[in-house]
């Protein structure tokens, strides 16, 4: 990923926490001669390094991604900024906050670590619900699916929020993004 100095985030606390906040990415890897990608949610181990999700047993992309080096995109929110909302002259651009991770992949098909990747997932997405749902199914349902875990050999991050622009500029983009509805996206630029 192509990163100017003044969007890279390399804060290890920071990067982690947008990886947990924005968990849903793409895994991308080589089937073949073709290149792949599935849209999946990943478990992350920061003290492990090591990123954990699964995919169905019908997707071939599993089949040949023993010990490949793969990349996982995330990406939270982000939006068309428009010129006009500068005070100076600028051009058409785009706010975003995105994690490339490299790393080399495994596939897994154990069922008690299945079931580990495939509860944990389900309790952690399943916790902002009133009545959440109890992980309630047999084994044999975890034979149509293939873990993945990558061991993740390097992480870039770019939080491109108008930090080339003047304080103005900012101050006025950060105006119109949250009375756009991106509130995390204009709360993200308040960051240092």
């Amino acid at each position: 990923m192509y990163i100017p100095k003044h969007f890279e985030i390399i804060d290890e606390t920071e990067i982690c926490k947008f990886i947990e906040a924005n968990s849903f990415g793409q895994l991308i890897s080589l089937h073949d001669t073709a290149i792949v990608s599935t849209p999946m949610p990943f478990l992350f181990d920061a003290g492990g390094r090591v990123l954990v999700g699964h995919l169905a047993k019908a997707n071939p992309q599993w089949q040949q991604i023993q010990k490949q080096k793969v990349l996982v995109t995330l990406q939270g929110e982000h939006t068309y900024v428009s010129p006009s909302w500068y005070e100076s002259a600028g051009v058409p651009t785009w706010n975003y906050q995105a994690v490339h991770i490299e790393g080399i992949a495994q596939s897994f098909t154990d069922s008690k670590k299945l079931k580990h990747v495939v509860d944990t997932l389900t309790e952690a997405n399943e916790a902002a619900y009133k009545n959440p749902w109890e992980p309630d199914y047999t084994a044999s349902m975890l034979h149509g699916i293939v873990g993945i875990e990558i061991t993740i050999t390097s992480i870039q991050c770019k939080f491109k929020l108008s930090q080339n622009r003047s304080i103005q500029d900012q101050s006025n983009v950060q105006e119109q993004l949250a009375a756009s509805g991106y509130k995390a996206l204009a709360k993200a630029m308040n960051k240092p």
